[in-house]
């Protein structure tokens, strides 16, 4: 009789789904279930379920000493996944299913008492790390929608334990994932819908054109958030590779995936009371922040003097990088982080300062507080600043709608965008760094004796200057000119606000 059997299955650990080996040994002893392999304690746990269900499912539990080793033993082990590969693992042991297939096959899913198969968190993960061993998987039914977004990967469903005995058994076939048809789109609301504000509105269709960074700042109720609400809706879908990376991060997340709207950038709002951790990830098994949830999207950050400085502080590597590295005593995750930041202000803690029509009681020393919670490096990364000002009465008592409605807006955009790709080799201009901003913005000498006479007046440092350029570049590609020209570097220059300011 079979002593021993080894199923493939894969651990979670950030968006990577690294390979374990369930060994199953069967020896003479008093009948008892013994787990190792650094099992946490849904982990631990997996004994009773697994037992349960291979008594409701028709099978006999063996009465023998069950050891069971999940190797390797230094990758912590949590959660309910393991639960479909330690039964198989117990009937192939007991010799009541077959060997052979074991070979060619991953297995991941969670046991009911009666042996049905329940949906596990990243699939997408582990789908995308089967597929480049040419084995086949085996997932609960309902994670079957997400993992045929990987279609490289032969994918196969199962509801309950019988069934996957008896594919093993070669009794029986197990259907295939297959991709959604049925695709769907969250509503976003119309930029036409706001009034006035036509710098802000500009500055917008800029930032989702060049993916570049955004601060409103103004008094309340002059549209900050409004405007904010609508950049989602003139954003270019996501590539096939950029939504795989996004659903990737919210697979592993605790607010799940829904793969019929894969292809909508994310949109991330934290309120701002969020700590340090809950914006770019920790926990002892490190699960991912607001910045890797908006992974190929934007993070809205409403009221930002509000937020923490140091909370905003650790903004700053990522901005620049992309990805975030998050160290544990025993091993190191790393999430993308490759953000559109957007965020909003009061111009003083009371809102009105600058307002002719409003009193500001906010002494020099309380503003000057309050711009202080924003440091200066991190405004240095911010590519468009932004006044919205108060609006007269009268535009908003107008009963017509002026501009364009936010379809026209993203229909110019996705053609910009598509205008950065080919000339950036596959980036946006948000993206180039300073190699390939000479490489693929040049200049004429007088444009860039402007630029340098604007830089010493305005004291801004390199990292400014660059961001300048990249946002003209942008302006020259939403007129259609091959050329960046001196009124595109006067716009970009415009919107420094926050640095003309100081």
């Amino acid at each position: 009789m079979t002593q021993l059997a080894v199923v493939r299955s894969r651990a979670e650990f950030g968006v990577q789904a690294p390979p374990v080996r369930v060994e199953v040994h069967l020896s003479r002893g008093l009948p008892k279930l013994h787990m190792v392999g650094l099992p946490e304690t849904a982990v631990k746990e997996a004994k009773d379920r697994v037992r349960a269900a291979i008594i409701n499912s028709g099978y006999d539990f063996p009465q023998r000493r069950i050891t069971i080793n999940l190797s390797p033993a230094d990758i912590p082990k949590q959660g309910g996944r393991y639960d479909l590969p330690i039964a198989v693992g117990v009937l192939a042991a007991s010799g009541q299913v077959r060997l052979d297939l074991l070979r060619d096959v991953e297995l991941i899913g969670e046991l009911a008492l009666g042996g049905a198969l329940r949906p596990v968190r990243g699939v997408l993960p582990v789908v995308s790390a089967v597929a480049a061993t040419g084995r086949h998987l085996i997932c609960p039914v309902d994670n079957g929608t997400e993992a045929a977004l990987v279609q490289s990967c032969d994918c196969l469903l199962a509801s309950n334990l019988l069934e996957v005995c008896a594919w093993l058994d070669a009794m029986d076939e197990l259907p295939r994932a297959t991709v959604c048809q049925q695709v769907k789109t969250k509503p976003c609301p119309d930029l036409r819908d706001v009034k006035g504000q036509v710098q802000a509105k500009r500055a917008l269709t800029i930032a989702a054109a060049g993916q570049h960074n955004l601060l409103f700042y103004g008094p309340p109720g002059t549209g900050k958030t409004m405007l904010a609400s609508r950049l989602p809706g003139i954003l270019p879908d996501l590539t096939e590779q950029e939504a795989l990376e996004t659903a990737s991060v919210a697979s592993i997340s605790a607010m799940g995936f829904d793969p019929a709207c894969w292809s909508q950038p994310p949109f991330r709002a934290p309120h701002h009371t969020a700590s340090a951790p809950a914006l770019v990830g920790g926990g002892t098994n490190p699960t991912p922040g607001e910045i890797s949830l908006a992974q190929n999207g934007v993070l809205f950050l409403d009221e930002l003097p509000e937020f923490s400085r140091h909370v905003l502080e650790v903004l700053r590597e990522p901005m620049e990088s992309g990805r975030i590295v998050i160290a544990r005593a025993a091993r190191t995750a790393e999430f993308p982080a490759r953000f559109q930041l957007l965020a909003s202000l009061n111009p003083c803690p009371c809102g009105y300062f600058g307002d002719p029509d409003r009193n500001c009681q906010c002494s020099v020393a309380q503003i000057q507080n309050y711009r202080n919670r924003i440091s200066g490096p991190l405004l240095d990364r911010i590519d468009l600043q932004v006044e919205v000002p108060r609006i007269p009465h009268q535009v908003l008592r107008a009963k017509n709608h002026d501009g364009v409605n936010s379809a026209q807006i993203k229909q110019q955009v996705v053609r910009c965008r598509l205008r950065q790709m080919q000339r950036n080799a596959g980036k946006s201009n948000a993206q180039l760094t300073g190699e390939e901003i000479e490489r693929h913005i040049p200049l004429s000498d007088d444009l860039l004796d402007f630029l340098s006479q604007v830089v010493d007046r305005l004291h801004l440092s390199a990292r400014a200057y660059h961001r300048i350029i990249k946002v003209a570049r942008t302006i020259a590609d939403l007129d259609g000119c091959e050329q960046v020209r001196q009124n595109h570097l006067a716009e970009a220059i415009s919107f420094r606000g926050f640095d003309r300011n100081r």
